[in-house]
């Protein structure tokens, strides 16, 4: 099975793409509801950073709230109308006691989809749901529901340590990951070791303990055995910190150690890993390091991107599918219509540039996208992408971009169009004139490209483009080697 990539809600994908019993772990880190919105933040290049940039760079990466609405209760009734009589039975006595809220919409979301997980898992398959405290015991709860309470693991709390500011309670410095079996007869799980601790190393030099029996006096002796004891239900693993090597920008990005514990412990090499809420991508990371197949889900162009990006960066050469996303003019139409900040995103990725602006009105500044280049080899510039995907363009819109060239002091300026130009508006861009590189050549600083110029490969005329200046790059792994995780 090839390695996949899909766009799209997580649960029309689960209908349409995972077959029954197909998958050995599902790992999913949804968002907790606790009413935030969380930005991925691209930084431009010191050269060109400016006061602005702290709050212009940053891009709303999603919004981690729910509202009881029309879909909330379309996720209710499918979980009454699934068969899942437990699920349903605990869900609908929630709503009794909670009412119909925030919180209530997230668990009846969560509910119909942890009833999808739990059929394409296979019978020796597990489930670790990463969560907070906030929704961890109602969670808990739903999952007792869909999988039975005899499949329950372990309640892991990995703890942290990180600035908190904690005011008449102690400082909340840990997450909820917990962990079920699909059935309660074989499963996938190998036993991971903890080094010993200081105190064994010094006194019994690193060697296991045995009890023994001296004149009925029970001593302790070592052994030859490492002094290694099993992994127990608390992890202590450091949240990457702001200038972490690993950290590509995204908001809620867990360090690969992490997802390399679950993955080494619940599933062998060659096994299928899913995660339904992929983010930027380290679930699909460590699954990929670790020799096993994957698929990963998200419903935003802007993670798909980072995540092929990011794939392609640590293991080159890797071969992936991505589904869902538009493969032909037809399909990027269609994305057009019904997502316009979805098809910008898109369409800034198929021009290998940095997404700029969000989704409030006028927050962009008339920038969607930015492309980092050295003409000279040396001294960094910036091309702007302005993203149209609405059926009527006309010369204004040139105009606009060659004014927010000249306000960013931006050489270039990429204009991506779904209709065909005017001839006013090619004239336009042509009066903008040429950009010259320092060695003789020559470029055009207003360019124009539709959308079916760039499914033809065409791509944009800009020297000594740096793509490492856009992205934080992942750094290179080895894969398929299965290390000792502790």
């Amino acid at each position: 099975m090839t390695n996949r990539l899909h766009y799209g809600d997580n649960l029309d994908v689960l209908r349409a793409s995972v077959k029954d019993e197909s998958v050995d772990l599902v790992y999913l880190d949804p968002p907790f509801n606790s009413n935030a919105g969380y930005n991925i933040l691209f930084a431009p290049p010191k050269e060109l950073r400016t006061a602005a940039d702290a709050g212009n760079a940053q891009i709303r990466a999603f919004e981690d709230s729910w509202h009881w609405n029309d879909s909330a209760e379309e996720a209710f009734d499918q979980v009454q109308r699934s068969g899942a009589t437990r699920a349903f039975e605990l869900l609908n006595a929630m709503r009794s006691f909670l009412g119909d809220n925030d919180m209530m919409a997230y668990l009846a979301m969560m509910a119909v989809r942890l009833i999808e997980l739990h059929r394409v898992l296979k019978p020796a398959g597990s489930l670790y749901l990463h969560c907070d405290p906030t929704a961890s015991h109602y969670l808990k709860l739903l999952l007792d529901g869909v999988f039975g309470k005899r499949n329950f693991r372990n309640e892991i709390i990995w703890c942290y340590r990180k600035w908190s500011i904690a005011q008449g309670q102690f400082a909340r410095n840990h997450d909820v990951i917990l962990f079920y079996s699909r059935d309660e007869g074989a499963r996938t799980f190998h036993t991971l070791y903890a080094d010993p601790s200081p105190g064994t190393l010094r006194r019994w030099g690193g060697k296991r303990q045995q009890a023994v029996f001296e004149d009925g006096v029970r001593k302790a002796t070592s052994i030859e055995e490492d002094a290694r004891s099993p992994l127990p239900d608390w992890w202590d693993i450091s949240v990457l910190n702001p200038n972490s090597k690993e950290r590509l920008g995204y908001p809620t990005q867990k360090p690969v150690a992490l997802l390399e514990r679950i993955i080494a412990a619940s599933s062998n090499e060659g096994d299928l890993v899913l995660d339904p809420f992929c983010g930027c991508g380290t679930a699909i990371h460590a699954a990929q390091k670790l020799g096993r197949r994957w698929i990963g889900i998200d419903v935003t162009h802007l993670a798909i991107s980072l995540i092929e990006k990011r794939l392609k960066d640590a293991f080159p050469g890797i071969a992936f599918a991505v589904e869902g996303t538009p493969k032909d003019l037809a399909s990027a139409l269609d994305l057009a219509r019904r997502d316009k900040y979805q098809f910008q995103w898109w369409a800034v990725s198929l021009v290998d540039a940095q997404p700029f602006g969000g989704r409030r009105k006028g927050a962009d500044g008339g920038i969607d996208g930015l492309i980092y280049f050295k003409p000279d080899g040396r001294k960094t510039e910036k091309a702007i992408v302005s993203v149209k995907g609405g059926d009527n363009v006309g010369v204004q819109m040139i105009r606009e971009l060659h004014s927010t060239m000249e306000r960013e002091k931006a050489p270039i300026g990429i204009f991506i169009t779904k209709a065909l130009p005017t001839s006013a508006m090619e004239r336009e861009a042509a009066a903008v004139g040429r950009f010259e590189d320092g060695f003789g050549r020559t470029y055009a600083r207003l360019q124009i490209l539709t959308l079916a110029e760039l499914f033809q490969g065409k791509k944009p005329d800009i020297p000594l483009i740096d793509p490492s200046l856009a992205f934080r790059r992942a750094g290179r792994e080895r894969s398929g080697e299965q290390r000792v995780l502790i």
